[in-house]
């Protein structure tokens, strides 16, 4: 039997072992030393660098948010500052709660949740394509805005690219810039939807509105030519299937209440209601399927006949106040006689005792 020598290691041999080490101490020495993730930085009062830790327990009822540079947060009793949450190289732009969260938008297209309670950074999204659409960057006038008028596109387009949904238990919200839209659960920052408009078309983020149940955003079109085509308005919702509209190129959205909005689409076509929460068109009433329409007018369609039946019962009411007029109209010819003196004379004569004093109460009363 055959046996193999000890293998000698050689400096030759030794040299990839140790390669491999260094660059395993490399890595670990530059995983100790790398820097906060997105630049995050939580101070107090006074100290920009610090990274306090506040044993006072707060809610968000209890501060008043605000935001620039960063977001900040004060005592509503004091006014004094409780915290400041920045991130280096970044300006917050935007802030909207979602339950009791705060979302900021950042001008690096970066979207944070902090919890105002103990100023925790719960998760940080980046969306594709929104620091490009705040800063306006080769739009056309673009090279003439001055820096003032920049920053403010900046904040504008960043209050229009964020909509908060304040569904009860689970709140979430909708990022969306003009070609793409994003749908995140508060609750981990969880990426539930995402969605691009067809070929030729554009979201308007600058006209989008939402409901305690869904966010529409309205589209444009344009055909090769250039010009503006039909377009539509799409609707999200988190916790079932969205829905999608045909209307004109310039529609708009106005919200009613909770769960209402009406959708006015140009001066021929009448306003219509939609119901986000029920995704579906308001019935109008004496349309026929309003009897079996899943949305009917709030208060609901009044039978035809029933008007005709109030106002029959309102027509005696006007003649109430008639009566009494009536009554005094006799009065008139009572009076009459007691000023002229001679004709009640004879009238008396030929009356019976009794009629004598009724005929003097009305005189008595006339004072």
């Amino acid at each position: 039997m055959s046996r193999k020598p000890l293998r000698v290691l050689t400096p030759r041999s030794i040299l990839p072992a140790l390669a491999v080490m260094l660059v395993l101490a490399a890595g670990a020495a530059a995983h100790a030393n790398k820097p906060v993730p997105f630049g995050d930085r939580v101070a107090g009062p006074g100290d920009a660098e610090a990274t306090p830790v506040n044993s006072e327990s707060l809610s968000a009822a209890d501060l008043d948010l605000r935001v620039g540079p960063g977001l900040e947060a004060f005592h509503k009793q004091t006014g004094e500052q409780a915290w400041s949450y920045r991130r280096e190289g970044a300006e917050a732009l935007y802030l909207a709660m979602a339950g009791d969260n705060a979302i900021v938008v950042w001008d690096d297209g970066i979207v944070t949740s902090v919890r105002p309670g103990d100023h925790e950074v719960r998760w940080h999204r980046a969306v594709p394509g929104l620091a490009d659409w705040l800063r306006g960057d080769g739009e056309p006038g673009a090279d003439k805005r001055t820096d003032a008028q920049r920053k403010q596109l900046a904040k504008q387009r960043a209050a229009a690219a964020l909509h908060t949904v304040q569904r009860d238990g689970s709140p979430w919200l909708a990022l969306m810039t003009p070609n793409l839209t994003m749908g995140l659960r508060d609750a981990d920052g969880d990426l539930r939807y995402n969605d691009k408009p067809a070929n030729g078309c554009a979201y308007d983020p600058l006209r989008a509105v939402h409901t305690d149940y869904a966010v529409l955003i309205p589209r444009t079109c344009t055909n090769s030519s250039g010009q503006a085509v039909s377009g539509g308005i799409t609707g999200y919702r988190l916790d079932s299937n969205g829905w999608a509209m045909s209307t004109g190129p310039a529609a708009t959205v106005k919200v009613l209440d909770r769960s209402r909005v009406e959708i006015t689409d140009g001066p021929i076509v009448p306003p219509k209601v939609f119901d986000t929460k029920v995704a579906a068109p308001e019935t109008a009433c004496g349309a026929p399927v309003a009897p079996f329409a899943a949305v009917r007018p709030q208060g609901g369609c009044v039978d035809p006949a029933a008007p005709q039946t109030a106002d029959a019962a309102v027509t005696p009411a006007p003649t109430a106040p008639v009566t009494p007029a009536a009554t005094d109209t006799p009065a008139a010819p009572q009076d009459t006689p007691a000023e002229t003196g001679a004709p009640a004379a004879p009238a008396a004569a030929d009356t019976p005792a009794p009629p004598a004093p009724a005929g003097d109460g009305p005189v008595a009363q006339q004072p």
